[in-house]
Order: C-alpha cells, then sequence, then structure tokens
C-alpha cells in the first residue's frame, strides 16, 4: 500500500504544477495552408511545429490551419502514412499570418515514418539507428484481428502461440526465444508485470492501438531487464483530428461457436489544435469450441471489455501534457460443463480480470529547439480471481493482485561531442508488487520487485556514417550487483538505396516469477505446478546483428528487402524440469539455471508495390535454437533429453497481400507458416510421456471488403472473409479429462468465417 500512497503523491506533484507552466499568449502568428499529392489534397496528415508541443491534421478537403504560434524561427514538418515526410523553414511574427503549402511524394514503404523505440525519441525508420518495424491499423483490418496478439504474427521473426488447450493462454517468441525474453511496452513503459503477461496480448483491443512498434535483438540498454530478444511497444491511440469509427464483426469457427466482437474510436481536437480526446471501446464475446467431440474445449469461452482514453493539452507553446488511461475487464474459461461451476466440472481453468491503468507525462521544448525533458508516471492494478483445476476439486481458487509502477525522467538534446551528435539520458524506477494465493496448492507468491534505472545514449554523424553507444545500469532488488547492459551501433548509408547496420547488444532476466508460472496447467487429470528454485540466478544474454536495407522507388514500381543474420547466447538458461510431486500428486516443475544456448539465425523481409494498386509483404525466419547440453525435461529415464528449445521451430513465416480492385473493392490475402518443432506430450491420456515432431502449417486467410461514401465526411466498409481456409489445424488432441492441456501447437484457430460493418466519419 505504501508505494501507491507514493505513486499517488507524484502523480498528485504533477498535476499541481501544470497552472505553473506557460500560459499561451495570444500571439496571433497563424500558419495556414494545404497539402497535396499529385494534384490531389491529401486529408489526415500530420502538421507539426518542431521544437513545440504545436500541431493539427489537414481535414477532408487536405487543408489545415495553426493558430498563435510562439514568435520566432522554426521548422514546419508534415507527414503521414503512405507519404515521404517534408519540412519547410518558417519565420513566424507576432500578428501575421504566412501561407505554407505541401507537395507530398508516396511513400507506401513507410520508411518516413515516425517511431520512437529505436532510442526512446521520435525518429523516422529511415534514420533510425536500429530496425523498427511498425504493425499499423491497416495491417490488422486487412487480417481481421481483433486484438493484439492476432496481428502480432505479422512481422518477421515474430510467432504468436497458444500454449494451454483449456484457457488459450497465448505468448508471442521473437527470433525463436519465448515470451518472457521480450519486453512489452505501453507508450514505451513497462506496464506488462508477469500476471499481464498471461493473457495479455488478447487483452490490448485493436481500438486501443495507434502502432505497434517492434524492435528485434537485445533492448536492455534502454529498456531494462527482459528486453532480451526484443521490445514490442504498443502507442496508444492519439487524437489527430476529429472523426469517429464503429467496427461490429462475427465469426463461426468452423461451423462451431461463435464470437462477436465490437470496437469503437473518437476523436476529438480543438479548434485551435491545443488540446485534444481519444477515446475508444471494445466488447468482445466468444462461446466455446471443441475440436474433436469430447465435450472438452480447445477454444475457451471469453467475455472481455475495454474503455479508454488518452488526452493532451498544451499550456504553452513549449509544453505539452499527456494523459492516458484504460480500463480491461475478462472472463475467460476453458475446460468442460461450463453450465456448471468449476469445481464441479472434470477440468476447468478460468480467470477473472479486473484491470485498470494509466499514465501521465510532461514534455517540454526548449526555446532553441536543441532539447527536449520529459517526465512521466504510469501504473498498472490488476486484480485476478482464478480456479485452476481437475476432478472437481473444490480447493483450487486462487486470487491474485498486482500492481505495476514505472515513473522517470528523460532528458535529450543535440549536442557537439567531437562530432554532431544526439544525446539522450535518464533515470527511471520500476516497481511490482504480487501477491498469488492458491490456498488448496499449498501455493503463496508474495513478490516485491524494485529496478533503479540509469540509462545514457549518444549518436554521433559523419557524413554517411553514424555510430551509437549507450548503456544502462540497474539495480535490481533480487540481485547483490549492479547489471550494466551496454549497446553499440554501426550505421552506413550508401546513397539513397542502402542501408547497413552492425548492432551488439546485452540484456538479462532477474531470478523472479513470470507469465507461465501464474499459470497452473491440467495434466493427466492433476495440476502442474512450476515453483523457482532457491539456488535460481540471473540470465544473461549476448546478441549481435548484421543486416542491409534496400529499397527502390521507380515511376510505377517500388519495394524494400530486409536481409538481417542475428546470434544470441545465453548464460544460466532458465529451464523448466520435473522435481516430482507435491503431497496432493500434482506435477511439480522447477524452474533452475541450466547451461548456455544459443539461437542463431537469419531474418528475410520484402515489400513489394508493383502497381499502386497492389501491395505485397513476406517475411520468413531461418533458425536454429540450441543448448550447450542436453537439456531433461521429463524423469521417465526413457525419454530423450531435448538438445533444441521445445516448441520452437526452424522455419516460420507470413504473407499478406492487398488487392485495390477499384476505390470501392479491396481484397486481402494473407498467411502465416508454421514449421516443424519438438513438443512435449506428457502422460495422462498417453501412456508415457514423450517429445513429439509436430509437421508443418500454413494458414492462409482471404478478406473481401466493399466501401460506399454516405456524404462527404461519412463511409460505409461491408466485409467478409475466412481465417485457415484450409483448415490446416492441430489433428491429435488428447480426449478426456486426463489429457495434457500444454499438449497444443500449430495455427491458434481453425477454419474461422466472418463478416462485418465498418462506418467511418472523418
Amino acid at each position: 500500500m505504501k508505494y501507491y500512497f507514493k505513486f499517488s503523491a507524484l502523480l498528485a506533484a504533477l498535476y499541481l504544477l501544470t497552472p505553473f507552466f506557460l500560459s499561451a499568449q495570444q500571439t496571433d502568428a497563424d500558419i495556414v495552408g494545404h497539402v497535396l499529392c499529385e494534384g490531389n489534397h491529401i486529408p489526415g496528415i500530420t502538421i507539426h511545429l518542431k521544437g513545440t508541443g504545436r500541431g493539427t491534421s489537414t481535414d477532408q478537403t487536405g487543408h489545415y490551419n495553426l493558430n498563435n504560434l510562439p514568435v520566432g524561427s522554426y521548422i514546419l514538418r508534415a507527414q503521414g502514412i503512405g507519404y515521404t515526410a517534408q519540412e519547410k523553414p518558417v519565420e513566424l511574427k507576432a500578428g501575421t499570418t504566412i501561407e505554407v503549402h505541401f507537395e507530398l511524394q508516396t511513400d507506401l514503404i513507410d520508411l518516413d515514418q515516425v517511431v520512437v523505440s529505436a532510442s526512446r525519441n521520435e525518429t523516422s525508420r529511415r534514420e533510425a539507428p536500429v530496425i523498427v518495424n511498425v504493425i499499423t491499423p491497416k495491417t490488422f483490418q486487412n487480417t481481421q484481428s481483433t486484438c493484439l496478439a492476432g496481428g502480432l504474427n505479422y512481422q518477421t521473426g515474430l510467432r504468436v502461440e497458444s500454449n494451454c488447450q483449456n484457457c488459450g493462454f497465448p505468448q508471442v517468441r521473437i527470433n525463436g526465444l519465448e515470451g518472457p525474453y521480450s519486453q512489452l511496452l505501453i507508450d514505451s513503459r513497462p506496464l506488462f508485470s508477469a500476471l499481464n503477461g498471461v493473457y495479455g496480448l488478447e487483452h490490448i483491443p485493436v481500438s486501443m492501438i495507434e502502432r505497434v512498434e517492434v524492435v528485434r535483438g537485445g533492448g536492455s540498454a534502454l529498456f531494462g531487464s527482459n528486453a532480451v530478444a526484443g521490445t514490442i511497444n504498443i502507442i496508444t491511440r492519439e487524437p489527430h483530428d476529429n472523426s469517429f469509427n464503429f467496427d461490429y464483426s462475427a465469426q463461426l469457427y468452423n461451423a462451431g461457436s461463435i464470437g462477436h466482437n465490437f470496437n469503437l474510436n473518437n476523436s476529438t481536437i480543438n479548434t485551435d489544435g491545443k488540446s485534444g480526446l481519444m477515446t475508444y471501446g471494445m466488447y468482445r464475446q466468444q462461446d466455446p469450441w471443441d475440436a474433436n467431440g469430447d465435450s472438452f474445449s480447445e477454444i475457451g469461452r471469453n467475455r472481455a471489455g475495454t474503455l479508454g482514453f488518452r488526452g493532451f493539452y498544451n499550456p504553452s507553446d513549449h509544453d505539452k501534457l499527456v494523459l492516458e488511461m484504460h480500463y480491461i475487464l475478462e472472463d475467460r474459461r476453458g475446460g468442460n460443463a461450463f453450465n456448471l461451476q468449476p469445481h464441479e466440472s472434470d477440468i476447468t481453468e478460468m480467470a477473472r480480470h479486473n484491470i485498470t491503468g494509466g499514465g501521465i507525462q510532461w514534455k517540454h521544448f526548449a526555446e532553441d529547439n536543441q532539447s527536449f525533458f520529459n517526465v512521466y508516471a504510469s501504473a498498472q492494478y490488476t486484480d485476478r480471481n482464478s480456479y485452476y483445476g481437475a476432478g472437481k476439486d473444490p480447493d483450487a481458487y486462487g486470487h491474485t493482485t498486482d500492481l505495476s509502477l514505472v515513473g522517470g525522467v528523460q532528458w535529450t538534446s543535440n549536442l557537439h561531442l567531437g562530432l554532431p551528435s544526439f544525446f539522450t539520458s535518464g533515470t527511471e524506477y520500476q516497481v511490482n508488487r504480487l501477491e498469488d494465493a492458491m490456498p488448496g496448492y499449498n501455493r503463496l507468491i508474495d513478490q516485491k520487485i524494485s529496478v533503479a534505472g540509469f540509462f545514457v545514449q549518444n549518436e554521433w554523424h559523419y557524413e554517411s556514417w553514424s555510430f551509437t553507444a549507450g548503456a544502462r545500469a540497474d539495480k535490481h532488488n533480487k540481485l547483490d550487483a549492479v547489471v550494466v547492459s551496454p549497446r553499440a551501433i554501426l550505421k552506413y548509408d550508401a546513397g539513397k538505396w542502402m542501408q547497413v547496420r552492425l548492432n551488439f547488444g546485452t540484456g538479462f532476466r532477474a531470478p523472479q516469477a513470470y507469465d507461465e508460472d501464474l499459470h497452473i496447467a491440467a495434466v493427466g487429470g492433476e495440476a502442474q505446478i512450476i515453483t523457482l528454485s532457491d539456488n535460481l540466478g540471473p540470465e544473461k544474454s549476448y546478441t549481435i546483428s548484421a543486416s542491409t536495407d534496400f529499397w527502390f522507388t521507380g515511376e510505377h514500381i517500388s519495394g524494400n528487402f530486409l536481409i538481417e543474420g542475428f546470434r544470441t547466447h545465453l548464460t544460466d538458461v532458465f529451464i523448466l524440469e520435473q522435481a516430482g510431486q507435491d503431497e496432493q500428486g500434482n506435477m511439480k516443475l522447477e524452474r533452475r539455471n541450466g547451461p548456455g544456448a544459443t539461437v542463431a539465425g537469419l531474418n528475410l523481409e520484402g515489400k513489394l508495390l508493383p502497381a499502386r494498386w497492389l501491395q505485397i509483404q513476406v517475411g520468413f525466419t531461418f533458425q536454429k535454437s540450441t543448448y550447450e547440453e542436453a537439456v531433461k525435461w521429463s524423469e521417465d529415464p526413457d525419454t530423450e533429453p531435448a538438445e533444441k528449445m521445445l516448441r520452437s521451430p526452424e522455419t516460420y513465416g507470413y504473407m499478406t497481400a492487398q488487392l485495390n480492385a477499384s476505390k470501392r473493392w479491396a481484397i486481402s490475402f494473407s498467411g502465416i507458416y508454421t514449421g516443424s518443432m519438438d513438443v512435449p506430450h506428457y502422460a495422462g491420456y498417453i501412456t508415457k510421456d514423450e517429445l513429439v515432431h509436430t509437421g508443418k502449417f500454413f494458414d492462409m486467410g482471404l478478406k473481401i471488403a466493399y466501401t460506399s461514401p454516405l456524404d462527404g465526411t461519412m463511409s460505409i466498409q461491408f466485409y467478409s472473409g475466412v481465417r485457415n481456409m484450409l483448415n490446416n489445424f492441430q489433428s491429435d488432441f488428447d480426449i478426456g479429462e486426463n489429457r495434457d492441456s500444454k499438449y497444443i501447437y500449430g495455427p491458434r484457430e481453425p477454419e474461422t468465417i466472418y463478416f462485418g460493418i465498418r462506418l467511418n466519419y472523418e
């Protein structure tokens, strides 16, 4: 509770500082203009006065205006998805209105898209020191993904899998490393705790997402512990204009259960562009689905709802205050006998979540436009009631609470440290308070985590070269020594058609409970419980990658191709080994430090636009994930130890294609390929533990959409499609109450038909 009061005091202090921000003066220094592309006015283009918090978007006629701007010399930037950014110098004088018009070029490769995950600062993808891939709302729409989990599959090196036949516990792997090796961020803040990581990929609806930024490779130098495989940064929606959209869809699993999804967004901007508010909401309902007729679900029942907002206010020309809040409710259940209480069923895995979170930040831009100061604080509280049990166990209920707090200060500046450079430094403090009580299993996790971090980074520029060096020092309360995570990046621009990057970074994972530890699976009619070894120490990583990025733009064709090699070496790897049974006969798995491991491979990614009406994107990964010494995963003496990391295929990838047949008709194709992998299968339904080498899968989807304008500002879209249209799905699920619920692999859904309607007002 003391953490709550400390954090509340911090929020109150930030709030009380607001009246002392400099008030905006009525300068009557205004800018008006329009944005064109090939002679056509372009709506929805963001116009930003660099070095200030002032900005707006073009209206439906492609025009914009900015009023009462600060007097002086500035740079005005126009940018939008699908267009190259353009900047123009402006001289602003009191009582004077100037016209500034932009003529943008199409950039369907999105090299000029602004990202923040490369260096904790806004920069374009082209200028970023590391490769940053972006998932936009367009990707979620074209693939009919209703939450974060659905869209992550469509990025190179990423793979989302289901880890439980009962509750559908999902996780995302980056370059083959399982979920806890990746740091999930909300607006660049590490609010995703171990508890949120269990089902959190399905807690974030598309209505909440502005974009998702993915950085592969060690990110601990900027974002601290757990960013070993990379970072996934969820940028929540920010208001850009006055608009509203509503979306409803229904889906049917393989002629079985039905689901419904409702999403809505509303964006409002003040006429002077100094304040705005984005509100969003979602409701999802999914009935359980049984794949093999044994009355036990392979996809569980789900009821979920989300409400939230993000707003900003510019109290002065050089200050911006941003506030974000979200509220998430979810009730999921898998197993059988859904009409009965959990303890009256043969198997039930149930979790009811109540999540409240948000954050506040103050951004200050120096008057000389050369430096930037940011103070932020965020919090998220989760309350979970659960039941993980089998055999009508009345004692398998549990209750979990989780509080995550993060606060920090960051300063960035353009400096001259021998060469022109961009300097970033800051400090961050994180607290996590977890209490997970399951009295029936005699288990209580009472975990208090606090991490104090300091980070510094500088990016030097010389002609076509740039060199970035940085480090982060973390003092984790579970570790005696301070952990220092350095990184270094060398980048070379070979004209306008190629970039080469060489990257080295380190990372670590602390000895604490992770998402899988807070999920209890049913195996052979008994629970499978994970505990931590008393001697568990930290796990460390060393990653090196090299990439070459090509792009070309012609009159009728453009494209982008990336080849990236990576190698991550892990020491003292966290492994799970069978450790007998508890007093009630439940299987115990203990997390211990194992031998070292190496994950190495090649990412290939391409985007091709052979015509303006056709866009194709493909990504593929080849990798090897091996232990230095074989790891024992079963107590059965007849089972072979694992030399490769389990559930990690050596090949996987994706493809998307969008065909705009006309202004009203659009057709989207998508596909997810999953190669063979080794999956453990524990005894229960089968007589002995065995390691299964799975087959290969290709999950192909199709969507057709028709959009009709209603008037100058409104449009309506009707769409229909199918996911996994070949029904390429696991066929050897265990049957009955003695099944191994973790024996699940391949596509997360069977053939799924859907249809929907979307209403847009802009």
